[in-house]
């Protein structure tokens, strides 16, 4: 578990693991720079390798303005880079985070929604459906 810090511009292109760059996991207001943690990129990874289908992330790091924006938590893990809430293609948002349970028995955060899975590295367990 350590967090990062990366510029969009200068690292954008940066190679995380196999399947992920930096810049997917940048802030949607474009701000600079990205706070990613290296235990989630391990997670997505995994849940990339497993299903063998692209994993789209649909917001991972925010900004407290960002954030306050889309009404997150007020200690939302997305604030710390330790969150993602992503979509595999063609795969239920139910399945994803059955499978990512697999991965984070004893801690970390798994929300199940309708089209989207949220998936944090926290070191406790919290689990819900929003």
């Amino acid at each position: 578990m350590t967090i990062k810090a990366y510029s969009k511009a200068k690292d954008g292109n940066k190679k995380l693991s196999a399947n992920f760059k930096v810049k997917e996991f940048a802030c949607t207001d474009g701000s600079d720079p990205i706070f990613i943690d290296t235990e989630l990129v391990n997670i997505l990874q995994k849940i990339r390798s497993h299903f063998g289908k692209s994993v789209t992330i649909t917001s991972a790091y925010r900004t407290p303005s960002k954030n306050k924006a889309v009404g997150g938590e007020t200690y939302s893990q997305h604030l710390y880079g330790k969150a993602a809430d992503i979509k595999v293609k063609g795969i239920a948002p139910k399945t994803v985070a059955a499978y990512a349970e697999k991965l984070l028995p004893n801690k970390g955060g798994i929300g199940t929604y309708s089209t989207f899975t949220h998936i944090d590295v926290r070191s406790v367990k919290s689990r819900w459906k929003g």
